[in-house]
């Protein structure tokens, strides 16, 4: 993977253009650590940080190339899994190629069909095209949004990266919050509504979404999403495709020209990618595959049973990765190992984060990228298969709003009394939910609970998926590590979209269905265990190290924490430890320490953005 930058703007020089670029393009020094790259010229000006992964000397960018008396410049983050199947097509055509590259591949076939070539890639991708004599600009991302496209519209101008921090290291980009903004933070925080920067200046590129400026104009159009349409499968029928759909995303994604591993926590996502992996290493003759868990020191002593997280992971990763023979590392991460990185955590999201939950992943893959440069990890398969509590719990499907977002109550409460006269935090969330609740894609005639799991579908997808994966890029990456996730791959959220939540719900289990498909794939133990989410320390030395952080944080009288939120609402959180809330803030994880970090790392980022609302 990589971080790319862009600015299109005639009024600046050339050299003065350098020096700011080459200023947003250190930024993202960490996504690609292995190359930097510029191409400048009129009034294009692009930059390219690379971790190398395929094709090292191929693969070099910007990548430039002529056809038809034009010039193309590509700026490329992401992997395409189909590179052959589309390198094959672009032959037939005429095109010939000078290397191996996806990045090649993707140029070409630009050349060949213009902004429709998205429609032919699989895989997980940022990118823009510049046509130089035409003067034109091209971005799109990847379908289900797992690589990042920030963007500021200067009006006669445009500026986009990989990350926020790009643009916002960009002299004429403020890091003003306005009301929008700071109604996302509070109402829900830490996700963010689609397309939403929260600075005022930037935007992002929505997932399925492509961008063209032109003629000083900056268009943006939806190229994919969910369709819906009657399910003709029988039930065997289906657990067959769906096998076959993630036996071949999974095997696809194991393309590398460096070392690659899984991320393996015993629970059925993870699981059943290290054994495709591991079964697909054997056939190659590769060796065993590297596999990878967290784990807390002292956890088997304070682990506390609860509703989110029944029982440790321990022995289910032991399970597979024996009957897998992978070479396994537990990496245990000590309370100080999470409490240092809980800043840097927001400096590499630009944005208040899920406290813990990211910095744990941020050492994580630090350990990991000692090992290897690229990971397969299991998100999205909770997203699409309907295994949070949400999907089927009562009290769940019948919550106004977000069913994630349970601390309306808290969130008010904490809120500074002068605030609440300008900000609404219920209003604005319901009012982001029921935006996406009616954008949900329906099929005319389905009954109202069929109706009602499309549109909880929906939700998920866009929302919470998007908060999951956007931590696992940014953590990743800020450890120049490269993750990839085969359950986003589009054939085969495309197709368990359409899948009635009967067949989902087989035998009353969370991603039933998912679990009848990797029958023989995984142990019955690991095969049909009770969901885990990502797990969390519970060691009190992690709750003291944030209660001091926060103590530090209250007796500062010019702390901007107390800006927004009330100053003696926050001292009797942190008096208590967090146990006055018992509600999560957000989630299944973020309550008490977690949520106490969270407030801190508010803070942290108010001062290090030097925001101004």
């Amino acid at each position: 993977m990589c971080g790319i930058v862009g600015w299109i703007d005639a009024a600046h020089k050339t050299e003065e253009k350098a020096s700011i670029l080459d200023r947003m393009a250190t930024t993202l020094q960490h996504r690609g650590p292995d190359d930097y790259q510029k191409w400048i010229e009129g009034p294009a000006a692009f930059g390219h940080q690379r971790l190398i992964v395929v094709d090292p000397a191929g693969g070099k960018q910007p990548m430039i190339r002529k056809a038809r008396d034009e010039e193309y410049i590509l700026c490329y983050n992401g992997e395409l899994y189909n590179t052959d199947d589309v390198r094959d097509q672009l032959k037939a055509k005429g095109w010939t190629f000078q290397s191996h590259s996806d990045t090649e591949v993707v140029l070409v076939s630009y050349m060949e069909w213009g902004p429709a070539c998205v429609d032919y890639m699989n895989g997980i991708f940022a990118f823009s095209v510049w046509e130089k004599k035409r003067e034109r600009l091209f971005l799109a991302r990847d379908r289900l949004g797992v690589k990042p496209l920030f963007y500021s519209d200067r009006g006669d101008g445009v500026m986009f990266a990989s990350e926020m921090k790009a643009l916002l290291a960009h002299p004429e980009v403020s890091s003003a919050v306005d009301s929008n903004g700071l109604h996302e933070l509070l109402s829900l925080g830490p996700s963010r509504t689609p397309g939403e920067g929260i600075f005022q200046e930037i935007n992002e590129i929505r997932p399925g979404h492509r961008a063209v400026f032109e003629n000083g104009k900056l268009k943006i159009d939806r190229y994919w999403n969910v369709e819906s349409a009657p399910h003709e499968d029988s039930f065997d029928e289906t657990v067959a495709r769906v096998r076959e759909l993630f036996m071949d995303a999974s095997q696809r994604q194991l393309v590398s020209d460096v070392k690659l591993g899984t991320f393996l926590s015993g629970g059925v996502d993870s699981s059943a990618i290290t054994a495709v992996a591991a079964e697909k290493y054997k056939q190659d003759q590769l060796g065993a595959l590297q596999t990878f868990s967290i784990d807390y020191k002292d956890q088997e002593k304070f682990f506390k049973k609860n509703a989110f997280q029944p029982d440790r992971d321990e022995a289910f990763i032991n399970l597979v990765s024996a009957q897998n023979q992978t070479k396994h590392s537990v990496m245990e991460a000590r309370t100080e190992d999470l409490v240092s990185r809980l800043k840097r955590a927001v400096e590499l999201r630009d944005l208040p984060g899920m406290a813990d939950v990211d910095s744990s992943l941020l050492w994580f893959c630090e350990e990991i990228k000692n090992h290897v440069t690229v990971a397969l990890s299991g998100e999205c398969a909770d997203e699409i298969f309907g295994g949070y509590p949400w999907f089927y719990r009562k009290e769940d499907k019948e919550r106004k709003g977000f069913p994630w977002i349970r601390s309306l109550n808290e969130r008010v409460s904490l809120v500074r009394q002068d605030l609440k006269r300008d900000i609404d935090i219920e209003w604005y969330m319901l009012k982001r939910y029921q935006e996406t609740v009616a954008e949900t894609p329906l099929l005319a005639g389905e009954d109202e609970d069929s109706k009602k799991h499309r549109q909880m579908s929906y939700l998920n997808m866009n929302w919470f998926m998007q908060t999951l994966l956007e931590r696992k890029d940014r953590m990743s990456m800020g450890a120049s590590l490269e993750v990839r996730v085969p359950f986003s791959d589009h054939r085969l959220v495309e197709y368990v979209w359409n899948v009635p939540w009967s067949m989902k719900f087989h035998n009353d289990q969370e991603k039933g269905l998912l679990r009848q498909a990797l029958r023989g794939i995984l142990p019955d133990k690991v095969l049909f265990r009770k969901k885990n989410p990502y797990p969390k320390t519970f060691h009190p030395d992690y709750t003291k190290a944030v209660c001091m952080w926060m103590e530090e944080t209250l007796v500062d009288p010019n702390a901007p924490l107390f800006d927004i939120f009330d100053r003696d609402q926050v001292r009797k959180l942190n008096d208590s430890e967090g146990k006055s809330i018992d509600t999560p803030w957000f989630g299944q994880l973020m309550t008490g320490p977690q949520l106490i970090a969270h407030l801190c790392q508010i803070d942290h980022w108010l001062r290090t953005y030097k925001v101004t609302f």
